[in-house]
């Protein structure tokens, strides 16, 4: 098995934005072709005023080959190199393609996300990869953080120390419906997220799919939360997984459960009058969305034909002003590990 990064993943089947699939499926339920559609796509030489309005108008910014490809693959080789002896990889295939050894059970293989990844030498592997010297590079790429600065017009941008670095197997469990303030309470300020594939990503191999015009529908959402939560504690009322949230913090696992749950606020804030539409792409190694607070997405269950493990980090950014005046959710100043109650 080899690290290098000439063998890139193969190409994407891409089908043409007329051509939806006949639907997708979630960890449960599946979102049916009329509900489905695609990502705005942003290239790098859009000026600055026109991402900020996307940013502001869509929720997202959707930003193609905004790191160098060939940084992109290196660090998905780096990745999984450190597993190359816990069974997660089909033998005699390169790191950087990352294929599935599917002979093992998926659950044996789990990611962050969806559940809580259970204990052995993956775990142990995937918490030392969060603080490892190329991984802690890869996301301070110049490229990456100007574009972070030039999206919000901030002089300097801090980066959490909280980053998510999440690989999902094929047929494993995947994140359910969610906006990302949920788990970020315990500050003011905007933060923006960027979501950064690590890897070629199709259609239907486990990328984040967004909900069409959802920020302000978010927004209301949580509105609805800090109402409820009212006569809770501080420390209760920050917490994603307060009596008012599922166990897992999600808004639901289901997109079409999520919609009928929430339909009443929808109705009452005069959000989502449009219909619900899930947004979906094929991701290519260097693309990274970068994401409003409020914008509710999960993601697709990985159903790769080549057995391809998605790859992918979740980064969220404060205004360093704001970051010093005490503004930002500090909890999220630590590393990853498992059980951080965030």
């Amino acid at each position: 098995m080899s690290a290098a990064v000439a063998s890139a993943p193969a190409s994407l089947d891409h089908l043409a934005h007329n051509a939806l699939p006949k639907h997708l499926q979630a960890f449960t339920g599946r979102v049916e072709q009329p509900q489905l559609g695609w990502l705005r796509e942003t290239s790098t030489d859009t000026p600055v005023e026109e991402m900020r309005r996307r940013l502001e108008e869509d929720g997202y910014v959707f930003v193609k080959g905004a790191i160098p490809r060939q940084d992109v693959l290196k660090m998905r080789a780096d990745y999984f190199s450190q597993y190359a002896d816990n069974g997660m990889l089909k033998p005699g295939t390169d790191f950087v393609d990352g294929i599935y050894n599917d002979i093992d059970n998926p659950e044996e293989h789990s990611g962050i996300g969806g559940s809580e990844p259970e204990g052995g030498k993956d775990l142990q592997t995937l918490i030392e990869a969060h603080s490892k010297e190329d991984y802690r590079t890869f996301v301070a790429h110049p490229s990456l953080r100007k574009i972070v600065r030039d999206l919000r017009g901030w002089d300097s941008e801090i980066l959490l120390d909280r980053t998510l670095l999440r690989h999902n197997v094929p047929h494993g469990r995947s994140t359910g419906v969610h906006y990302d303030k949920l788990f970020l309470r315990g500050g003011d300020a905007y933060f923006l997220t960027a979501w950064v594939p690590i890897g070629d990503i199709k259609f239907n191999g486990g990328g984040l799919i967004y909900l069409e015009n959802s920020a302000g529908f978010g927004e209301a959402i949580e509105n609805d939360f800090t109402r409820r939560a009212a006569e809770m504690t501080p420390e209760e009322r920050v917490s994603a997984f307060n009596a008012n949230m599922n166990s897992n913090g999600i808004l639901s696992e289901n997109p079409n459960i999520f919609e009928r749950d929430h339909d009443h606020i929808a109705k009452a804030s005069a959000k989502m009058g449009n219909g619900y539409k899930w947004l979906i792409a094929n991701y290519k190694a260097g693309d990274v969305v970068f994401h409003h607070p409020c914008t509710i997405h999960t993601s697709c269950s990985n159903e790769d034909t080549e057995g391809r493990i998605r790859l992918s980090t979740d980064l969220r950014f404060y205004d360093k002003k704001d970051f010093d005046d005490g503004k930002a959710d500090n909890r999220w100043m630590k590393i990853w590990t498992p059980g951080d109650g965030l």
